[in-house]
């Protein structure tokens, strides 16, 4: 239960901040200026926001489950994650958090949020550079560099990653 709670207060400040709180503050402070959103692209946006809520809750399933852990870098996961989307991308989690983002860009269409689109997906990009892969290169070595090698940063691999280099 301790694992869940600490689970949801995580997704409720980072994820829920960056893509509920900011994207409605900025809309909110430009809706005067800015068109309506668009009937004709709510069900495509739906759909893509729909896929980035269900990629965000099957990494963080996956964080509690095999990693014994929780999104948050002071509560990291025990064990290196290589299952679930894992599999194919390295960042799937933070891919879905973009993902919602572009949901909220094609439905509202605003200029400003897809500034902070780009903003969020460069300071993704360099906390993935700057702090995730050397902290996960150094906690968990040579089974990290193994993965790093097989499976792909941002994109999605064809065939699932499916060495077995869990580390114990």
């Amino acid at each position: 239960m301790l694992l869940v709670t600490k689970i949801l207060l995580f997704t409720a400040l980072i994820p829920g901040m960056v893509t509920v709180f900011v994207p409605y503050r900025l809309i909110t402070f430009t809706w005067k200026t800015s068109p309506a959103p668009q009937a004709a692209l709510a069900l495509p946006a739906m759909v893509i926001m729909l896929a980035g809520i269900a990629g965000y809750c099957l990494c963080v399933r996956e964080f509690a489950v095999q990693g014994a852990g929780t999104p948050a870098p002071i509560d990291a996961p025990e064990k290196l994650v290589l299952t679930g989307l894992y599999r194919r991308t390295r960042n799937p989690m933070f891919l879905s958090i973009l993902l919602i983002l572009l949901a909220e860009n094609l439905f509202f269409q605003q200029g400003v949020l897809l500034v902070y689109t780009g903003g969020v997906g460069l300071a993704l990009h360099l906390l993935v550079l700057l702090y995730e892969e050397p902290v996960l290169r150094a906690r968990f070595g040579p089974a990290y560099t193994a993965y790093c090698d097989a499976v792909p940063r941002w994109g999605m691999t064809a065939l699932p990653f499916t060495a077995d280099l869990r580390h114990d």
